[in-house]
């Protein structure tokens, strides 16, 4: 990315130099565009629900920003003449319904001959300017507010590797397919300083950067994560997926650990596909947010560390 122009147009209020969960692009005094766009291989057998666990993933971007999501473009690579047509209009349709679950349409696409299937979307939100929740607002003394159980990357390698139950695969699944968009209406509610959605760069990922951006460090209480069941005894098998351990290896320089066992790190590193949010609110909002969380019904409202003065993007995890 660095070898890629800076944007040097005004209305661009949030480009790719923060990593942000999206991008911010001004209209009007009183209206700006959040776009963004992301795409992945399955991460479950089942097309329809591959379909929609894209759909809920790319929506997570906006919601993270604050924004409204109003629009969206899916992109599905398919491998014709070797699966059936059946699958693709599955993967669309499980897409489209979760759109409008959210109340978006999907209002177009490309599909291309791929011979490892994919889907992806776009998608366009809408927000005032001057209310924009990026990743670079943390000051020291936030709380932050995980609103997912972590553990989805491990899991669904688990499945491909044939290790989960069908009620396990099952509960992986309404996990990943959850939206976030109660969590993101109770966040506006509340009032937060920073979000970013935890994805494929895993909790420690997203945090780092969400340090980098606001100029501080962090601090992380690990046995107040919240994971999903069998996450830990399959890491302990060595069911780990690949991207988690890149995230492993990226991650070194940046985290000092305090006496947290390897499983418990794989974990805060997992590669997690369509995750929660994760919230900087002030000391004394946090006890409002995690309460309206649980309120909404949430799949998590976990307090799960704080941002803190020091070298930015340094993280301490303690047990």
């Amino acid at each position: 990315m660095g070898a890629l122009p800076v944007s040097i147009d005004p209305n661009v209020l949030v480009g790719f130099g923060t990593g942000d969960d999206a991008a911010i692009y001004r209209l009007n005094d009183e209206l700006a565009l959040a776009l963004t766009i992301d795409i992945f291989t399955p991460v479950v057998d089942d097309p329809y629900q591959f379909g929609a666990i894209a759909a809920a993933n790319s929506l997570s971007d906006v919601y993270a920003m604050g924004a409204k999501p109003t629009a969206m473009l899916s992109f599905v690579g398919f491998p014709r003449g070797t699966l059936p047509w059946s699958d693709l209009e599955q993967i669309l349709l499980g897409g489209a319904e979760k759109a409008r679950e959210a109340g978006v349409e999907v209002v177009g696409g490309h599909t291309v001959d791929d011979p490892e299937p994919k889907c992806g979307y776009a998608v366009v939100g809408t927000i005032h300017p001057d209310r924009i929740i990026s990743n670079a607002g943390g000051r020291p003394g936030d709380v932050l507010v995980l609103t997912k159980p972590l553990g989805s990357g491990v899991l669904t390698t688990a499945i491909k590797a044939g290790k989960l139950a069908e009620s396990e695969i099952a509960e992986v699944t309404r996990v990943m397919a959850e939206l976030n968009r109660a969590a993101g209406d109770v966040m506006l509610a509340v009032g937060p300083h920073a979000c970013t959605d935890v994805t494929g760069f895993g909790l420690l990922g997203h945090l780092h950067t969400m340090a980098v951006a606001s100029g501080v460090a962090a601090v992380l209480q690990s046995s107040a994560m919240p994971v999903l069941p069998r996450v830990r005894e399959l890491i302990e098998e060595g069911v780990v997926p690949g991207g988690t351990r890149a995230n492993e290896g990226f991650l070194e320089p940046f985290v000092d650990w305090a006496e947290v066992d390897t499983t418990t790190r794989t974990v805060l590193a997992d590669a997690q596909t369509s995750g929660g949010l994760l919230i900087a609110v002030s000391e004394d909002r946090a006890e409002e947010l995690v309460a309206r969380l649980k309120e909404a019904g949430t799949l998590a409202a976990a307090q799960v560390g704080k941002l803190i003065e020091g070298q930015a993007g340094r993280i301490l995890v303690q047990p």
